[in-house]
């Protein structure tokens, strides 16, 4: 704990490393903070399409070791740590992890969101044995099965549309009686023969014996539930969870500005703290996606050099 980095990075995400790349070229003294494996939610990614640049077949992986090599080049150090408490105010901020504390003159937080789950009985048991929150890392598990998709915006019928590239059939359950993904999304969805509809109606419950083959679902208007079995050949199906996401902010909770979860900064990602920056989808903004999220950290990252040379004198 003798060393007191420039600046703390918590998360290594698309935001998390665009500021360690950004951070590290400015020749401040930099640490990024991951808990698992770099990259968020987009190494979940089969392909990579709207990344200004993006190479053609690139994947969420392969962009997320082309930024972690392009962040270490430029001399931030990556460690491998989950953060358990945080100090955030006066001059010197301290990151106390499970391995090691972590000291700072300025911290950006980068941790990023994580999938909603729904909620119901045999969802967490289920989970990895039929039920899924990824259908790039799963999809291929349930060739020529019949799979389930939760939700009715973008991510859910464009996982749906995936999803027909293995499963048998897909029938798409949503809360309500119309979808809110893009219309040129839904047009893609309504024309694709292997995808159904299931209007109106939420999952209650999801069972099974070791793999899952019932779920419960329940009609939001007419308050009827439904059991739906899968085939008995097939003895197992699959429900894909799309129902949006939860900014990873619990650590932060009463300690830095927050709206809906999210945190609050202006338009230079600074919070209500000196020294204190968010970037990326755990900040609350209207897109989060990979361009806004890399734009976020080059600016914290800015804005935290800013700062320090300020503070300098």
């Amino acid at each position: 704990m003798s060393k007191i980095y420039d600046v703390v990075i918590i998360g290594a995400g698309p935001a998390g490393l665009s500021a360690g790349l950004y951070a590290g070229r400015s020749r401040l003294s930099t640490l990024i903070i991951e808990k698992a494996r770099e990259g968020g939610q987009i190494v979940n990614t089969a392909e990579i399409a709207n990344y200004p640049g993006a190479l053609e077949g690139d994947t969420g992986p392969s962009l997320i070791e082309r930024m972690k090599a392009q962040a270490v080049h430029f001399g931030a150090e990556i460690v491998y740590d989950t953060v358990q408490e945080v100090e955030l105010e006066g001059k010197t901020k301290t990151i106390k992890g499970l391995n090691n504390t972590y000291q700072a003159k300025a911290v950006i937080l980068a941790n990023g969101a994580q999938p909603a789950t729904l909620g119901c009985p045999g969802e967490k048991e289920f989970t990895g044995r039929g039920v899924s929150y990824c259908a790039t890392c799963d999809g291929a598990f349930f060739e020529e099965l019949e799979v389930f998709v939760v939700g009715g915006g973008d991510a859910a019928i464009e996982e749906a549309i995936y999803l027909t590239k293995f499963a048998r059939k897909v029938t798409v359950i949503h809360r309500r009686d119309a979808l809110r993904a893009a219309k040129s999304i839904q047009e893609k969805a309504f024309a694709n023969p292997k995808i159904e509809f299931m209007w109106d109606s939420v999952v209650k419950e999801l069972k099974g014996e070791e793999l899952l083959d019932t779920l419960v679902v329940e009609n939001v208007k007419t308050g009827e539930r439904t059991e739906v079995k899968a085939d008995p050949e097939d003895g197992m199906f699959g429900v894909f969870v799309f129902i949006g996401f939860r900014p990873q902010t619990e650590l932060y909770e009463g300690k830095v500005k927050m709206e809906n979860h999210y945190i609050v900064t202006d338009d230079n990602m600074n919070t209500d703290i000196p020294g204190v920056f968010a970037a990326g989808d755990i900040r609350a903004k209207s897109l989060r996606q990979v361009v806004t999220a890399a734009a976020d950290g080059a600016i914290a990252a800015t804005q935290a050099e800013k700062y320090l040379n300020e503070e300098a004198g």
